[in-house]
């Protein structure tokens, strides 16, 4: 299989910016970005979705960047149903401190971590409107999913901006860092085509953007702080034993599905343990392997 193929094998693809994206993957060597702002100071389990992806990336010779928001964690991206707390800058120094150490060892040290309040600290805020808020259409904004949703209860303008400081981001990666592509969960979508077009409408130039399905837990709630059911990365607050007994405990009906997810088995493998979960249930084969590949 091409890069492009085991990614959509695994599930790992539903938007996709552009057709030729694909034979950018399997051809090329490229510079990609997936970011994160640090409202905790440990990732967790559907963070590690996307980083696994990220690394399947990198294990193919595209070049990774992780961006940590520490300027868009003091915004917070909307939240499909009310205002994200304001998180103290203190705070947000700390989970910087603890996200950072975690990409580390995911990546071997081998991937460029950046910090987008590096670039928005001394940002003039009518310099920032005049370079890039005079380039996005507020019915264009306005049409984005995540903000439409919450008209009818209402946004700041604050987390309105979001979109225009995430598209920012990509702008200044593609410029400083000829990043040409941004991958990550589905939910990102519309801040991914916003610095798209940004780019595109400054430079000329074309810059990718693909998205990866959120992941589920058996009730069809994604994992995460604001859903109460976060697995953190960190076994000083979700323990070893903890995350086993969870994943050893997966449903029968979504662990190949976490197999291809969240594992590096190969197609072979996953396959033959999809055989064993309908044929032989009963000895768990693949929760064992879930469990023991995540942990």
């Amino acid at each position: 299989m091409t890069l492009f193929e085991e990614l959509k094998w695994r599930g790992l693809i539903k938007d996709i910016s552009s057709p030729e994206l694909e034979k950018k993957l399997n051809e090329d060597k490229i510079t990609f970005y997936w970011g994160t702002d640090p409202t905790a100071d440990s990732l967790h389990l559907g963070h590690y979705s996307s980083l696994i992806t990220a690394k399947r990336l990198a294990e193919y010779g595209h070049k990774p960047i992780l961006l940590v928001g520490g300027a868009t964690g003091l915004i917070g991206d909307p939240r499909p149903t009310a205002e994200r707390e304001i998180i103290d800058k203190k705070v947000l120094e700390k989970n910087l401190e603890g996200i950072a150490k975690q990409v580390e060892k995911i990546f071997d040290g081998k991937a460029t971590i950046v910090n987008n309040y590096d670039w928005f600290k001394d940002y003039e805020f009518l310099d920032f409107l005049r370079d890039v808020g005079k380039y996005i259409n507020v019915n264009y904004m306005l049409d984005k999913d995540i903000i439409r949703r919450r008209l009818e209860t209402g946004i700041t303008y604050a987390e309105f901006s979001y979109t225009l400081i995430q598209g920012y981001d990509f702008l200044r990666l593609f410029q400083d860092y000829d990043c040409i592509l941004q991958a990550s969960g589905s939910d990102q979508w519309g801040n991914i085509t916003t610095g798209i077009d940004l780019i595109r409408k400054i430079t000329g130039k074309t810059a990718y953007g693909f998205t990866m399905p959120l992941v589920l837990d058996k009730t069809g709630k994604k994992f995460g702080k604001s859903e109460g059911n976060a697995l953190w990365l960190d076994k000083n607050k979700t323990s070893s034993y903890a995350l086993y007994q969870y994943l050893i405990n997966t449903d029968d009906s979504i662990v190949i599905d976490y197999l291809k997810i969240f594992t590096f088995l190969t197609k072979e493998e996953i396959e033959a343990l999809a055989k064993s979960n309908k044929e032989e249930p009963e000895k768990r084969l693949a929760h064992e392997a879930l469990a023991r590949e995540i942990i």
